[in-house]
């Protein structure tokens, strides 16, 4: 008989399945998605770069402004709705800038979702577009 690594752990429900993965989706989403908004027109939320502002002028992502993760007050982000959707990047999957600042704006009552990948998925795997600040 087999000592199945996968199956040491049985399957959830699927029901419990389902309303986990239903929850993993409303706290992230993807470059995919995002520069399919951003390409559609569709800018019903804001895209956060939460590095320092040195890696954020050498390459962002299209539309994302940036807040370091360590910045993100109350006061900083006053100046919009309590319904706007925030959706934070950091680096990629080795970083946890984005989960941190993620922690910060949600702790201040807006709504957040991480972006999947960070500026790595975005720039070197997908290859969408970016800006980047010369000097």
């Amino acid at each position: 008989m087999l000592n199945s690594m996968v199956m040491s752990h049985p399957a959830v429900d699927c029901a419990s399945a389902n309303v986990f993965f239903t929850n993993k989706l409303g706290v992230e989403t993807d470059c995919s998605d995002v520069y399919h908004d951003i390409n559609s027109g569709d800018y019903s939320f804001v895209l956060v770069d939460v590095r320092a502002p040195e890696a954020y002028r050498k390459s962002h992502a299209i539309t994302a402004i940036n807040i370091p993760s360590a910045d993100i007050t109350g006061e900083q982000l006053a100046k919009y709705a309590k319904n706007t959707l925030f959706v934070v990047y950091c680096w990629g999957p080795g970083c946890n800038a984005a989960i941190k600042a993620a922690i910060k704006i949600s702790g201040l009552g807006f709504a957040v979702k991480e972006m999947l990948g960070g500026i790595h998925y975005w720039e070197d795997l997908e290859r969408y577009p970016v800006i980047r600040h010369q000097g």
